[in-house]
C-alpha cells in the first residue's frame, strides 16, 4: 500500500517569530480526506561538546512549556537558509563560550514528526577551548560538565528528559565504546 498524502490545500493559522501552524486538507491513502495540524519550524543543530577528560558540557535553563529547569547539549534554531554544518560553530560559541577544533556530524533527528517539521542536526565537538559566553539577550543559562558515564546513568534513570541530548549521550557513549 502506498502510505503518501496528497496535500489538497493549506491554510495558515499562526505565523510567529520560531514557527507557523498551518492545517492542512490531505487525501489519505485509502482515498478519503482527512486533516492535518502542522508546526513549521526552521529546524535547529545540537552540540555534544566532549572535553579532553570524557565530559559532556551541557546547558540547564528554564523551560517554559514544562515549567521547570532541564538539562540539555547546547542547541539553538536555524536561521532561514542557514547551513547547519556553520551555525553549530555559533550556537556552541554562545552557549557554552567553547569554540572546537575537530567535529564529527552525527546525523539528523525529527524530535516530534506526527505534527512538527523540525529538523535538528546532531554534531560532537572536540579538542575545545574556552571562552566567554554570548549569550541572546532573553537567554539565562549555566553550563556544567559531566563525565560521559554518568551522563549516561542520567539518560538511563530518565534524569536528563530531553530527547536531542538523550540521543547525543548515548550516540557519543558508543563513539567511545562506553
Amino acid at each position: 500500500m502506498e502510505l503518501t498524502e496528497k496535500t489538497l490545500h493549506s491554510e495558515t493559522i499562526f505565523e510567529g517569530k520560531v514557527i507557523t501552524v498551518k492545517k492542512l486538507s490531505v487525501r489519505l491513502p485509502d482515498g478519503k480526506e482527512g486533516y492535518r495540524e502542522i508546526v513549521e519550524h526552521n529546524g535547529g543543530v545540537c552540540i555534544a561538546p566532549l572535553t579532553e577528560d570524557n565530559k559532556l558540557i551541557f546547558v540547564r535553563q528554564f523551560r517554559a512549556p514544562y515549567q521547570e529547569e532541564t538539562l540539555e547539549i547546547p542547541a539553538g534554531k536555524l536561521e532561514k537558509g542557514e547551513d547547519h554544518s556553520e551555525a553549530w560553530k555559533r550556537e556552541l560559541k554562545e552557549e557554552t563560550g567553547c569554540t572546537a577544533r575537530k567535529y564529527e556530524y552525527l546525523g539528523i533527528t525529527y524530535p516530534t514528526p506526527g505534527y512538527c517539521g523540525e529538523k535538528l542536526y546532531l554534531y560532537l565537538a572536540k579538542e575545545l577551548t574556552k571562552s566567554s559566553q554570548d549569550l541572546d539577550d532573553d537567554e539565562f543559562l549555566n553550563v556544567e560538565e559531566i563525565e560521559i558515564e554518568k551522563a549516561l546513568e542520567m539518560v538511563m534513570s530518565g534524569e536528563i528528559k530531553d530527547s536531542k541530548t538523550q540521543i547525543a549521550v548515548l550516540k557519543v557513549a558508543r563513539i567511545l565504546g562506553i
